[in-house]
């Protein structure tokens, strides 16, 4: 395997290496997952130096990273897959040794999945989330693009010392997996015991030698080390509560980091489901509220994926029914009378999935082999549960919002632009956030009497109050311009109407409800959070009552002259950035003097500026957030910049000229914009 391994310093030789190639099937991930737990095991057990090094958590790590690229590759390049897993180990001193396996498909065009699935996939496309994980948890990892293959490799580093002391490094690795081994064979006894019984219920069990009787006390205190908090071996078993507890915490602390900042229910149900089999239960399913209809179905897991088609097509017919009283906490379930979707007999459990007092959902899981799940275990899926709920709680506000914002966005924003006669004309809009309202806004329209009218504008301030006040704005500039007032006059008019109490009380009622709209489709009344826009809690307006009403405005109108005359231009601009023309031989002008922000000062007068737009120059027109783009210290206007990129748009129609412009704002910087950014640029031909 040829991979840039060990940081690219110093040599690097490879202890041991294995490869397999797997056919396109279902059944491939869990293939490559035994193929990885098999090379380590024998790796250990060959002595391969380093080999005692990789701990129980590299092990894990590297299976589940695994599976997901395997599903990814299977469900999207739809080709054969080769997995080749390898131990380096670095020549240089204190480099620890590292894992790297790599997965290769045979289809070289496709592009790597990494984004959620489209909601209206099939189930067995549910998968698709491997780069996210990969990125989250591999030391490193890349994609190689050969003529006829595609390769997604990942690097882990194992233990940077010798071998391990007890509690998890060295052997851990197979004797966790003999452990594994160990219960399976006890869930077998069992189910045969079960089988045997003369009443359906489970009979005493079997366990193989050296593990002792399996009594009440006996049996649930195996199963709680075991599942909770494994060891290295199960003879003997480490059964003080702390060991238990330290497991648990564990474990939850590794759901908590991967389900925070997830902000699409979705993905919430499919880390949850991975991270439940196979660890707590061997088979899980999610079950998502509607407020318009039956529970959705959002996600169903099983150990053996040979079997998650037949479990979602039982679990469809027989959804879970929780009891209103339980409220989060874990309810012992029947478990299913489809032995072909779940596996052999087991204990099941319920739980409903709540955060803020709002149930969102179910949780049923069960796992094989067991009378009833340990206490311990009841408590630390109920924790889990919980956590559960808290992401879904925080991706369907998050959704919420983004809607909202969505809507009011298409609200505030003209559909299409017209056509002026004469002049070509092309618009760049980015706000910077999905779930709040952008304080940038634009419009172009017909005034009567051959003029045109242009409007670039930025609201101080963004969330509903910006968007309010858009929306009260770009009505009463059309109305003004129509009426017949001047460039100078409608800034004036426009002014005075912004510092009217009636207004600010339009703007704070607004906004007011449309946090009450919030929360009358699902919010929790004192959760809204609309982020950037300053709203906290319930009660709607920023701390102190502040209304944003003050804006830079860049106003203007066109008159076309005729074919070939060029265009007569009439603009002012209040507190906004001053607009610039560019003329056919690279020569860059501004025009417009600089004048205060509307709504600040009552009694104020604006002055318009007149000039000629000659044919082939170009008008560009931009909000703050392209001039005042940060890198480090600088922003992207210092020393002229954007007059120095537009200079070099000469002979560029106006779309090329926008793109032109928007790529050297992206550029400036390696983080992206933190400021909605909004550009106009008019050409005449």
């Amino acid at each position: 395997m040829v991979l840039p391994v060990g940081g690219g310093v110093g040599p690097v030789r490879t202890s041991a290496s294995a490869r397999v190639s797997l056919p396109c099937s279902p059944l491939a991930a869990s293939a490559a997952r035994r193929f990885v737990r098999a090379a380590l095991a024998d790796w250990a057990a060959l002595e391969v130096p380093a080999a005692d090094r990789v701990t129980d958590q590299v092990a894990d790590e590297a299976v589940l990273l695994v599976s997901e690229l395997v599903t990814n590759a299977v469900v999207h390049a739809g080709t054969a897959v080769e997995v080749s897993c390898a131990l380096d180990v670095s020549d240089r001193e204190g480099e620890p040794p590292s894992l790297v396996v790599e997965v290769t498909d045979h289809h070289p065009t496709r592009v790597v999945r990494g984004d959620p699935p489209d909601a209206d996939e099939p189930p067995e496309y549910a998968g698709g989330h491997g780069l996210r994980l990969v990125a989250e948890v591999a030391e490193s990892w890349g994609t190689t693009y050969r003529r006829a293959t595609k390769s997604v490799w990942f690097q882990m580093a194992v233990a940077p010392t010798g071998p391990a002391a007890a509690g998890g490094m060295g052997s851990a690795f197979m004797d966790a997996a003999a452990a594994v081994d160990a219960m399976d064979a006890v869930d077998a006894a069992n189910a045969t015991a079960n089988a045997a019984g003369p009443d359906g219920g489970f009979g005493p069990g079997v366990v193989p030698e050296g593990l002792g009787p399996v009594g009440d006390d006996r049996k649930e205190a195996v199963e709680a080390v075991e599942i909770v908090a494994p060891g290295q071996g199960l003879v003997p078993v480490r059964r003080d509560p702390e060991w238990i507890q330290r497991g648990a915490l564990s474990f939850l602390a590794e759901a908590s980091d991967l389900l925070a900042g997830q902000f699409d229910e979705d993905m919430v149900t499919s880390l949850a489901g991975q991270l439940l089999v196979p660890r707590l239960a061997d088979w899980c399913a999610i079950w998502l509220d509607s407020t318009s209809g039956p529970p959705r179905l959002a996600r169903v897991w099983h150990a053996s994926e040979g079997r998650i088609e037949g479990l979602r097509q039982v679990l469809e017919k027989e959804p879970p029914h929780v009891p209103t009283a339980v409220r989060g906490g874990a309810v012992e379930w029947p478990w299913p009378a489809d032995p072909a979707a779940y596996g052999p007999g087991g204990a099941a459990l319920a739980c409903r999935l709540v955060a803020g007092g709002r149930a969102l959902g179910t949780l049923l899981l069960g796992r094989a082999g067991l009378v009833r799940m340990p206490a311990e275990v009841v408590g630390l899926i109920e924790d889990f549960a919980r956590r559960v709920a808290l992401a879904l709680a925080s991706a369907r506000r998050y959704t919420r919002q983004a809607t909202i914002s969505r809507v009011l966005q298409r609200g505030l924003l003209p559909s299409v632009i017209p056509r002026i006669p004469g002049v070509e004309s092309a618009v760049v809009y980015e706000p910077t956030g999905e779930i709040s309202a952008g304080g940038d806004f634009y419009d172009v329209f017909p005034a009567g009497d051959g003029r045109w009218c242009f409007v670039l504008g930025d609201v101080c301030g963004n969330g509903p109050e910006a968007a309010v006040v858009t929306g009260l704005v770009r009505p009463w500039l059309r109305l003004l311009a129509r009426e017949g007032y001047g460039v100078g006059e409608v800034l004036d008019r426009l002014n005075q109407l912004l510092g009217e109490e009636a207004v600010e009380q339009a703007v704070e009622g607004a906004a007011e409800a449309v946090v009450a709209g919030v929360e009358a489709v699902g919010g929790s009344a004192g959760v809204v959070e609309l982020v950037d826009g300053g709203l906290v809690g319930g009660a709607g307006l920023p701390a102190g009552g502040g209304v944003a009403r003050f804006l830079s405005l860049l106003y203007g109108e066109l008159e076309p002259l005729g074919d070939g005359l060029g265009a007569r231009c009439t603009l002012a601009s209040a507190g906004h950035p001053l607009p610039l023309v560019l003329r056919p031989d690279g020569e860059v002008r501004t025009v417009a003097a600089p004048q205060i922000l509307l709504g600040v000062v009552d009694d104020v007068s604006y002055e318009s500026e007149s000039f000629d737009l000659a044919p082939g120059e170009t008008l560009l027109c931009v909000t703050d957030g392209v001039t005042e783009h940060r890198s480090g210290d600088r922003q992207f206007d210092d020393e002229d910049g954007l007059a120095a990129t537009f200079a070099l748009c000469a002979g560029l129609s106006a779309r090329q000229v926008a793109e032109r412009v928007r790529r050297a704002v992206d550029e400036f910087a390696a983080d992206p914009p933190d400021d909605d950014l909004a550009m106009l640029v008019l050409k005449v031909l």
